[in-house]
């Protein structure tokens, strides 16, 4: 038995990964034998044959941004020409088109705008749940919230939290995680902040009662060490939100995906389909507190996010109805409906709708796609 079947052996026993081990898998080439064992670690969390997904749509409500990270491609820095700001009429009818095809999530999300005051954010939320009181709004990075904070006069982490979460804020995404070291955030997003500053919003809306989700993104340039201690951050408050009784469930989701060099200010090699895959795997069997891991079918496209189900994944992510972060980069997949439940199903798994909260909304059986209630309250 090699070190890498003996750390697989010692995950499939519940064994925690510690860091060198971590490094171990992703210094290794084996990257079916890893996808193995995630797979068996996911059909343990969830043993149905099912593969859940959300009908969402990103609405990127300004492009705005002043942290200029070198591997963004959307931006435009303040005064800029090119900048915008979306009206609110233009926002709201964007949610209605969402509720209209059965949407339940809006990722709002956009740059770090110096010019919008934190007024800006609590009333717009406000808004939006006036007129559609069903939509969760799982939106807002960390670093959109630390730029709130600042504006607002950088009154307490907390109570900025709070009060978006009282005017409509339901949940945050994971995004700008990046790398969490701050030797790679340095190089790659110098003004965006540390990785505890990421963190403190993430264990901050734990705290409230709030859920979250994690990302990592690979390619900058990273060393093996850096994605190991990136897992096993995320893994550290995972344990402190679900140990210390906080009322949320800390991170529903994990999602991993790969840097997109084109037009941004990196020009580095895009990692390679079996990198994603096997970084997907290894997340899955270190993140052993975390009960969700997407697809991530944006960068990848579609066959590799259905090749991702059999590698630790049980949920393909949002249908993106509109995205426009990841395709300024070049790299545009879209997926409709049909097309996810295809993909699902070539996979050798059942499609079924979900919520932001992981609760199953409908359930796509081959004969009769209807809301499988009987099966929704036995499971």
């Amino acid at each position: 038995m090699n070190q890498v079947d003996r750390i697989l052996h010692r995950a499939l026993q519940g064994e925690r990964m510690q860091q060198d081990d971590i490094v171990t898998l992703f210094e290794s080439d084996e990257i079916e034998k890893i996808g193995h064992t995630a797979n068996q670690l996911m059909l343990r969390r969830h043993p149905d044959p099912i593969t859940t997904f959300v009908v969402g749509r990103n609405v990127n409500y300004t492009n705005v941004c002043d942290v200029y990270c070198r591997f963004c491609a959307f931006y435009r820095a303040p005064g800029s020409n090119e900048g915008y700001v979306l009206p609110d009429e233009v926002i709201f009818q964007k949610i209605q088109e969402t509720i209209d095809v059965g949407g339940t999530e809006i990722l709002m999300q956009g740059g770090t705008n110096p010019d919008l005051p934190f007024s800006y954010y609590l009333d717009l939320l406000r808004a939006i749940k006036q007129r559609f009181p069903s939509i969760t709004m799982h939106s807002f990075s960390p670093a959109e919230i630390r730029k709130m904070q600042d504006v607002a006069g950088n009154i307490p982490l907390e109570d900025v939290v709070r009060q978006l979460h009282e005017a409509g804020l339901d949940s945050l995404p994971g995004g700008g995680a990046e790398i969490l070291d701050d030797r790679t955030r340095k190089k790659i997003s110098r003004l965006k902040g540390t990785w505890r500053d990421w963190m403190d919003v993430m264990t901050t809306a734990h705290k409230i009662g709030m859920n979250t989700t994690a990302t990592m993104v690979i390619g900058f340039g990273e060393s093996m060490e850096e994605r190991a201690l990136h897992l096993l951050r995320v893994r550290e408050a995972q344990d402190e939100c679900l140990n210390n009784g906080y009322p949320s469930k800390g991170f529903l989701a994990f999602i991993p995906w790969t840097f997109q060099p084109e037009n941004t200010n990196m020009k580095r090699e895009k990692a390679t389909p079996e990198e994603y895959l096997k970084t997907l795997a290894i997340s899955r069997i270190a993140l052993d507190n975390i009960d969700n891991f997407q697809s991530s079918w944006v960068t990848m496209g579609p066959d590799v996010g259905k090749l991702s189900l059999s590698y630790g994944c049980n949920d393909f992510g949002s249908t993106m109805i509109e995205e426009n972060v990841v395709s300024a980069a070049g790299t545009t997949h879209k997926v409709n409906i049909e097309l996810i439940l295809k993909l699902i199903r070539e996979a050798g798994k059942i499609p079924a709708q979900r919520n932001t909260r992981y609760e199953t909304i409908k359930i796509y059986n081959d004969v009769n796609e209807t809301v499988a209630k009987d099966y929704i309250m036995q499971n």
